[in-house]
């Protein structure tokens, strides 16, 4: 594979002495509260973990922490190459490994979903999750955060040829929470891959959701939805690193923050390499400022190192409610409240129906309701 260097994503290694303690001045931390990590991005101790770790085995289905040589043989599964201190110790220093394994050709009707509940947010511990998908398999996978936790994370995906997977990543954690973590995944030939950030409670909650190819035709659908609260940081990146091909990409993020001092970050890249000719990629990201006080950075970026593409391109939009739209609602005798009610719905309604999984689909609508009335609703009633 071409060499591209890129200042969003610098070279990596397995070896933990090879990565300093990011201090903030990095283009990969600029944006990241590092007091506020409580060291799982430094040199915390990893600790006996306090989550408490349930899931359901569907037929067909492997579920099971393991360790020893398998968990050692399953680190690095999906090609990541650690270019962060917190990735790297966890594949040098965490003993288990929770897989999924899901075999070739199996169609699993249910999710695989896996409940981690956080139990006490002043211990500091971290996870690394295995995610296997066989050739031509199908299945979805929701890793589903809640409770008090202080955690760092690296998920990685292995999507087999012409395979049709879906990972949903929810975090709804307590407000004390901390969650720092990095998913990535490799996607074989002529495979789909959707993955579904999203994020809601936690003092600081980042994710990084990467992607790379194995072969020509892969296709991944980056998805976010989130929603910050009063002081909260919520921070998501992605990374399309087009490594093949006739691959395409397609992110759609949006957030909505109220409160004061909600931060929100989403940093988008996409690369596309000498050798990935005629792909297809578009990223969007969308936030709407509720209330006074709230800061909502966005960052689009394309790297392209061919001339030789279908399409690349991306937009990006910061706003507060559309007054035309409130006015519109409201002549007709709509109430203030209501009116702001169904213009947050209208904005997250298309995203949540993406995600493609009805029982997550309810219950992202249910916790938005619930978000509007901590602040928007409350103050407007």
């Amino acid at each position: 594979m071409d060499k591209v260097e890129s200042h969003l994503h610098p070279e990596g290694s397995f070896d933990v002495t090879d990565h300093a303690a990011p201090t903030g001045r990095e283009e990969i931390w600029r944006f990241t509260p590092l007091k506020r990590l409580r060291g799982l991005h430094a040199d915390a101790e990893f600790m006996p973990s306090a989550t408490v770790c349930t899931f359901n085995t569907p037929d067909g289905v492997r579920v099971e922490g393991v360790s020893g040589q398998e968990a050692r043989d399953l680190r690095g599964i999906s090609g990541l190459v650690p270019n962060a201190l917190f990735t790297a110790r966890i594949l040098a220093e965490v003993p288990t490994t929770l897989l999924v394994d899901v075999p070739a050709n199996a169609e699993i009707t249910e999710p695989v979903v896996i409940d981690l509940v956080g139990q006490d947010a002043a211990i500091t511990e971290a996870g690394h999750v295995a995610l296997r998908f066989g050739a031509h398999s199908k299945a979805v996978v929701v890793l589903n955060h809640t409770g008090s936790s202080s955690i760092a994370a690296v998920v990685e995906v292995v999507v087999g040829d012409g395979a049709d997977v879906s990972v949903v990543s929810i975090q709804d954690w307590a407000d004390d929470a901390v969650h720092l973590s990095h998913h990535q995944a490799r996607i074989g030939r002529d495979a789909t891959y959707k993955h579904a950030a999203i994020s809601f409670g936690g003092d600081v909650v980042r994710m990084d959701a990467n992607v790379t190819y194995d072969g020509p035709g892969g296709s991944a659908e980056l998805l976010g939805l989130y929603f910050a609260d009063e002081g909260q940081h919520i921070e998501h990146r992605i990374f399309a690193d087009h490594t093949a091909p006739h691959t395409k990409s397609h992110a759609l993020y949006k957030g909505a923050l109220q409160g004061q001092g909600a931060h929100t970050v989403w940093v988008g890249n996409v690369l596309i390499r000498k050798i990935a000719v005629g792909i297809e990629t578009y990223e969007e990201n969308r936030n709407l400022i509720l209330t006074d006080g709230c800061h909502a950075d966005s960052i689009p970026n394309l790297e392209i190192e061919t001339g030789e593409i279908a399409g690349a391109g991306h937009a990006s939009a910061t706003a507060r409610f559309d007054d035309n739209q409130l006015f519109y609602l409201q002549s007709r005798g709509i109430s203030e409240a209501e009116a702001q009610r169904l213009v947050v719905h209208g904005f997250f309604n298309d995203l949540i129906r993406k995600v493609g999984v009805p029982s997550i689909e309810d219950r992202l609508k249910t916790t938005v309701e619930a978000e509007l009335a901590k602040n928007v609703l409350k103050e407007i009633a």
